[in-house]
């Protein structure tokens, strides 16, 4: 689950800096990876929700792995 939003995190930075710098039509390749479009395999319709449940698993298991009770020693 980290991959993708690795990828989109990383993706949406560059692309950024490249905008930022005046080269962002040279980076829309970029836009293509961030939105979910991987050569011949389109995920763009699905990706933004593919990340955003993968998110939310992440943050759930976190806070229910950090509320846990440690068990008890006899």
């Amino acid at each position: 689950m980290v991959f993708p939003l690795l990828l989109t995190l990383i993706t949406g930075f560059a692309f950024q800096f490249a905008a930022l710098n005046d080269k962002s039509s040279e980076f829309l390749w970029l836009l293509d990876l961030h939105r979910g479009k991987f050569g011949r395999i389109d995920l763009q319709m699905i990706y933004p929700f593919l990340n955003g449940l993968g998110l939310l698993t992440l943050v759930m298991t976190g806070v229910l792995m950090w509320l846990q009770i440690p068990p008890r020693r006899s």
